[in-house]
């Protein structure tokens, strides 16, 4: 039997060993060992190159034009010499190498000569895999019996020094792998297996082929995000070390940065709609093609919407079923339109609900919108990540290496830097909104931006407030306040006013963690800062702890302050019960949101349908997360 099974080009390593130029090819040639039948383990099994003269093709090697380069980089200033001959001898793979005359090119000869440099790697492809052990409890064990070396390369670090680094390249070549398939075993009689089932419980098998068929969609995936965000290389380590879909998104915002980051998955997740598609896309439409399901004809009211919100549902991989009814799928590329403000609970017979909105002659610029507390979250300069897709989990160095002072010929201690992950994993969360059916018939105003700006602005707000103060229960995400780690700043055992010690404390707190870099800022609600403009920085000098700054923030210990009605008020101190506020300081990039793609809206026409009125809800999926707690410091017993 045989299989086929795409890998594209392979590497491992060998040591560069430098030996006396060639009386031929003078100081500029060098010979080297660059492969042998030494077993490496690959995401599919245990490789070993044959070296029969029938198992490698060297006619490329042998052609005096195969390139020897650094790091296996193609780039023409890369290649610093080639391969001039090639042979096979006591089980190796054996070369000479030219150095070039350029600058760069004799440099890395002088490294290679003095010892600098010590390693080689060779890519190759491998054309045909022979099935030499079928190994039932862990990787089998394959011969590659036909493959071609193509390049060597000088590098730091040998490429498969990292178990698994097989690196697969989806370039159309496939390499067929010849299976070996054993007899079948004979089945158990029927009394053995009633002996078996009274004796022991047998435990259950692993099924290799699952486990391979896991293994190849793994590496698959690593390679479509390592294609999609152009970081190839990290994808090819992610696929040697073992990393999961999960731990390599993490990785890749690691790389790019949050705006990069979301800006390629965002755009990764989109239907790409045309501008003219996405100013068609009607919310009024689809909600009323929705107010009677159980009309057929109301559906062609929405086609068009429809179509899209079932198109964003399958390529998230939802079904139609896994949706619940009367619920629509909006893709990235509807919510990415500008926005207008908007009122709940709407409707045309109060003027104050939505009766203002029906005239004739009314000016949309003229309508002001409802007061919401600041969204300062965001405006602080937490990293929102839009667009996600899957779980997420983001590297943090949680320790480092230590530094030791060594005598002459002495060696320092060995010390290792700690590594753990940070996770982001969607929570859902909503609102909704009412309003008449007549509203949506009659009002002059454009009625589906208010509604859908409404129903994310309070989404936003809600994502806002969970960014501070989220429980982590009852499917919250873990707020600033509640993250475990964060310095606190008490103020007494019943609170107290807080002073101009209590504001430089939280700064002190972060700068002892090494931690006061970034996006350092200050923020709490209405009330503190009411306050803290009335509290002297010390007696009679007329200078307040807050004084106001650009563009609508303050100023706190010379950092930009914001005010938020978000930030708790209501926090409850000590014996006799005192009601306090928080105040937050930090580097708020450190503060994580992550929001999925798309946005569901559900459409229910029953809740309120004695009075003819209409309930939408959003829900969003959503986490916050804190990537390093100590970037944070927290006062929660701030009397006003």
């Amino acid at each position: 039997m045989s299989e086929e099974m795409k890998l594209g080009p392979q590497w491992r390593g060998a040591e560069l060993t430098y030996r006396a130029p060639t009386e031929e090819g003078g100081e500029d040639e060098y010979e080297l060992s660059f492969s042998s039948e030494e077993p490496y383990e690959r995401w599919w099994g245990i490789e070993v190159l044959g070296h029969k003269k029938s198992e490698v093709d060297l006619s490329w090697m042998k052609t005096g034009r195969a390139p020897l380069l650094v790091d296996h980089d193609m780039r023409v200033d890369s290649v610093v010499g080639t391969v001039s001959k090639a042979w096979l001898e006591d089980g190796r793979g054996k070369a000479i190498v030219r150095f070039g005359k350029n600058a760069r090119s004799q440099d890395i000869k002088e490294r290679v000569k003095s010892g600098d440099l010590t390693n080689i790697s060779v890519g190759y492809r491998i054309d045909e895999m022979v099935l030499e052990k079928d190994n039932k409890n862990g990787p089998s064990t394959y011969r590659a019996t036909k493959w071609t070396p193509m390049e060597c390369s000088i590098v730091s670090v040998p490429a498969d020094q990292t178990v698994g680094i097989g690196r697969s390249t989806d370039d159309g070549h496939s390499t067929v792998v010849r299976i070996l398939t054993p007899e079948p075993e004979p089945p158990l009689r029927r009394s053995t297996m009633t002996e078996v089932s009274s004796q022991q419980t047998l435990e259950p098998k692993i099924n290799p082929d699952e486990l391979l068929k896991n293994e190849r969609t793994r590496v698959s995936e690593l390679e479509k995000l390592g294609a999609q965000f152009n970081k190839a290389d990290l994808a090819r380590q992610a696929q040697a070390k073992g990393t999961s879909v999960e731990e390599f998104r993490g990785v890749l915002l690691e790389a790019l940065g949050a705006h990069d980051f979301t800006e390629r998955t965002m755009n990764a997740n989109s239907l790409g709609l045309s501008k003219r598609d996405v100013k068609q896309f009607s919310f009024t439409r689809l909600i009323a093609s929705a107010m009677d399901p159980a009309n057929p004809n109301n559906h062609e009211l929405a086609a068009f919407e429809r179509e899209i919100c079932e198109a964003e549902q399958a390529r998230s991989g939802r079904s139609r079923k896994q949706v619940r009814g009367n619920t629509f799928t909006v893709p990235v590329d509807i919510l990415r339109m500008p926005l207008m403000n908007g009122h709940r609970d709407m409707t045309v017979g109060v003027a104050a609900d939505g009766g203002n909105l029906v005239a004739s002659e009314l000016q949309s610029a003229s309508f002001i919108d409802l007061l919401r507390n600041r969204m300062m979250v965001q405006r602080m300069g937490a990293t929102v990540l839009n667009g996600l897709e899957g779980n997420i989990f983001i590297p943090r160095r949680s320790g480092g290496a230590t530094f030791y002072w060594v005598g002459e010929n002495g060696d320092p201690t060995e010390s290792q830097g700690t590594l753990d992950q940070v996770p982001l994993t969607p929570k859902t969360g909503g609102a909704y909104t009412d309003f008449s059916r007549k509203l949506m018939l009659q009002s002059s105003l454009d009625v589906e931006a208010l509604v859908r700006n409404d129903l994310i602005s309070v989404s936003a707000l809600g994502v806002d407030l969970a960014a501070l103060h989220g429980t982590g229960a009852g499917n919250q995400p873990t707020g600033l306040a509640a993250t475990a780690g964060i310095n606190l700043v008490a103020l007494g055992a019943n609170g107290a006013i807080p002073n101009w010690g209590n504001i430089v404390d939280l700064e002190t707190q972060v700068a002892v963690e090494n931690a006061d870099v970034g996006n350092i800022g200050y923020l709490t609600n209405a009330k503190v800062r009411g306050k803290l403009k009335t509290v002297e920085k010390a007696a009679t000098t007329g200078q307040f702890i807050w004084t106001d700054g650009a563009e609508g923030m303050g100023s706190l210990n010379g950092y930009k302050a914001g005010v938020s009605n978000q930030v708790a008020s209501n926090l409850v101190k000590g014996a006799s019960g005192a009601v306090c506020s928080g105040i937050f300081y930090g580097n708020w990039a450190d503060l994580l949101i992550g929001m999925w793609s798309g946005i569901d809206i559900l459409v229910d026409p029953f809740t309120h349908s004695t009075k003819g009125a209409v309930r939408v809800v959003a829900l969003q999926d959503v986490d916050v997360a804190v990537r390093n707690p100590e970037s944070f410091a927290y006062i929660a017993d701030a009397l006003t």
